[in-house]
């Protein structure tokens, strides 16, 4: 079959004349095919999900009633665009209550339909041919291929345990700084499950300063934290000179699929986000937000999410010690980060955190998403599916029991 006339039309950001043409598969795309494989060769064998990545459980009951409430409301049928004031306050009044950060509502805070098009726009705010966004690997892509669609360059700085899994700023070559407009962070850092002391913030702050650089903080796992109280890097001194968090209601609020989040933090920042996103959608459903307010409110809900992730996290780490694995509790996330296999007993050997992983799923049906960018490590997420603490238990032996039969080697 002949090529589409638009074939030699689409944007080169997306690979122009050879869109559509690649045979690679993207890592996500391999771990559905095999899980596909691995259930359909052994439909009797459970599969357990470790690789999910997104909240188990619907939102607490007061969310969801007052969005029962709120959808019936006709002043909340009509376009939300950068509004309604009410959201706002209730961000404000959140932040000031959990992280000590005071905020103006009407021009320090902004919603999004979601964090993940809050970073995916921030390049369009500061990104021109040419310009460097700065950032930590492994992390969340969205804002590094935003800045490549805008012409722009993507500076990898790779998370190492000898660095503690902080990326190390001093060591941006001076062209790349020069170049320099967004350092992009994440903490608690997906998917390490690292979290920042403040004297790292205190540390990019000074390097922001001095390199004329803006700083977007990646904030969706600011709840999920458990060797420290969750903080936020806007409560350092100067944070708010240099740039913005992005704050997420999916990850300590359990409203995944709902699509809300907020950038907060520099004024001016805050205006030109709320520009670009003001010519890109027409906000999200009034309802949806104010929703969103009663769990603001609350502060027991994103405590009780907070105590069960930490409980599964704990339970993982000891399964997966007694199993030979050289993990941690992690700071924060609902992530663990732990080096991959290198082989098993029997003989076999991986070459890379994706083939032990492949195998995992498909001779083990044990799902888990593999991360070679800076060493070869596995994540796994403790967001399955499991109706109470027995259930959490039954999955963790039966874990233990597949990883000691086939004896993971490091």
């Amino acid at each position: 079959m002949s090529d589409p006339y638009f074939q030699q039309l689409f944007a080169d950001r997306i690979g122009g004349a050879q869109y559509g043409k690649s045979t690679a598969i993207y890592k996500f795309e391999k771990i559905k095919r095999a899980k596909r494989q691995a259930l359909a060769e052994h439909p009797q064998r459970r599969l357990l999900d470790f690789g999910i990545g997104e909240n188990d459980g619907l939102a607490d009951q007061r969310i969801r009633q007052a969005m029962a409430e709120e959808i019936h409301k006709p002043e909340n049928r009509g376009y939300a665009d950068n509004g309604p004031p009410a959201f706002k306050e209730a961000v404000a009044r959140f932040m000031q209550r959990e992280y000590g950060v005071v905020l103006d509502p009407a021009t320090q805070v902004n919603h999004a339909i979601g964090s993940k098009p809050a970073l995916a726009m921030m390049p369009a705010v500061f990104i021109n041919p040419g310009d460097v966004t700065l950032m930590t690997v492994p992390g969340y892509p969205v804002a590094g291929t935003h800045t490549a669609y805008y012409g722009g360059g993507v500076y990898k700085l790779p998370l190492l345990a000898e660095n503690d899994f902080l990326p190390d700023l001093e060591s941006i070559p001076a062209d790349v700084r020069a170049k320099a407009k967004l350092l992009v962070l994440c903490f608690p850092n997906s998917p390490t499950g690292k979290t920042a002391p403040p004297e790292f913030y205190e540390r990019a702050i000074h390097f922001a300063k001095r390199h004329d650089v803006v700083i977007v903080q990646d904030a969706a796992h600011a709840l999920l934290s458990y060797d420290r109280p969750p903080n936020s890097f806007l409560a350092i001194p100067g944070a708010m000179d240099v740039g913005v968090e992005v704050h997420s209601m999916s990850k300590g609020f359990d409203m995944i699929g709902w699509r809300l989040g907020w950038v907060c933090g520099h004024p001016l920042i805050v205006q030109a986000f709320a520009d670009v996103k003001d010519n890109t959608d027409s906000g999200q459903f009034m309802a949806i937000q104010k929703a969103a307010i009663a769990g603001l409110d609350d502060p027991e809900i994103p405590r009780r999410i907070r105590a069960k992730y930490q409980r599964r996290l704990e339970k993982l780490v000891a399964t997966l010690q007694r199993c030979g694995f050289q993990c941690e509790m992690p700071g924060g996330t609902y992530f663990l980060y732990t080096p991959a296999p290198k082989g098993l007993a029997s003989g076999v050997k991986f070459a890379s955190a994706e083939a032990c992983s492949q195998y995992l799923i498909t001779e083990q049906s044990i799902c888990t998403v593999p991360w070679d960018d800076a060493g070869a490590f596995l994540r796994f997420s403790v967001t399955y599916e499991a109706a109470d603490e027995a259930a959490e238990d039954a999955l963790m032996a039966e874990t233990e029991s597949r990883l000691k039969e086939i004896g993971p080697a490091f």
